[in-house]
């Protein structure tokens, strides 16, 4: 089975890319969405994630995202610990899940895959990107968030200049229609590579 990332930083339309493979009948693995489950279902990451940011990381078991947001954003080394617990764990999950699917190919849909040099855990990388101003509106509109913010977290991640030269296929996701076109064009690639 081959093994697709879908990346892109925040705001490129990510999600919106995932659900188009989905409507092909592609498995997708969202990691943001499981990393948050397993951050509140394990025992063990709730334990590694206080001793690392205080119990205001929790409230009762429910994950406190703000208090998360607020310590790891502007300090790259704790973002870098927190990264360094979930995400072994996404991806033992994801490995397993991959394990039990029956498709010629599936994505794991994450934002950060060239951050954490995990682009080797894959045979293929998709690249979702959009011009800043248009991904800044987007997440400003989406959460409600302050531009300011948007920019920081957009500065834990690389430029989308440095991720395109090692992609395998960049999506650029400004038009819905030009989008579909192009998923439609990356799906026949990713069939033709698994041999159909």
């Amino acid at each position: 089975m081959t093994i697709v990332a879908l990346t892109g930083g925040i705001g490129s339309g990510k999600s919106t890319v995932a659900n188009m493979f989905k409507k092909l009948g592609v498995p997708v693995y969202n990691s943001d969405k499981k990393a948050k489950k397993l951050m509140a279902s394990s025992k063990k990451i709730r334990k590694a994630i206080k001793a690392l940011l205080g119990d205001g990381a929790y409230t009762d078991k429910t994950l406190n995202r703000d208090f998360i947001a607020q310590r790891v954003f502007g300090d790259k080394e704790l973002l870098s610990q927190l990264n360094g617990i979930v995400h072994p764990a996404v991806r033992k999950d994801f490995l397993k899940w991959a394990g039990k699917q029956k498709a010629p190919y599936v994505i794991q849909e994450s934002a950060i895959v060239f951050e954490n040099g995990q682009q080797d855990f894959y045979d293929k990388v998709i690249l979702v990107t959009a011009p800043e101003e248009v991904r800044i509106q987007r997440v400003v509109e989406r959460d409600g968030s302050e531009k300011s913010k948007v920019k920081a977290r957009m500065g834990n991640q690389w430029d989308d200049s440095r991720k395109v030269s090692l992609s395998d296929y960049v999506i650029d996701n400004i038009s819905l229609s030009d989008t579909e076109s192009k998923v439609m064009e990356v799906h026949k690639f990713l069939l033709n590579h698994c041999g159909l």
